[in-house]
């Protein structure tokens, strides 16, 4: 089960507060502002600042 869009247009980047986008995969969330990926792992996004990623360019 994906996220689904109600729950994708409350997120935000928890950050910068910015807008979040699901990547290609649907297995994360991207803040273009930052340059974070938020995985989501069991459908469930993991919205920490220490666990995100670097988004690869």
């Amino acid at each position: 089960m994906a996220i689904s869009e109600e729950l994708l247009s409350i997120l935000a980047c928890p950050k910068c507060k910015s807008e979040i986008r699901l990547n290609e995969t649907a297995d994360g969330l991207i803040c273009d502002q930052c340059k974070l990926v938020y995985e989501i792992k069991d459908d469930i996004p993991i919205m920490l600042i220490d666990e995100a990623k670097p988004l690869k360019p």
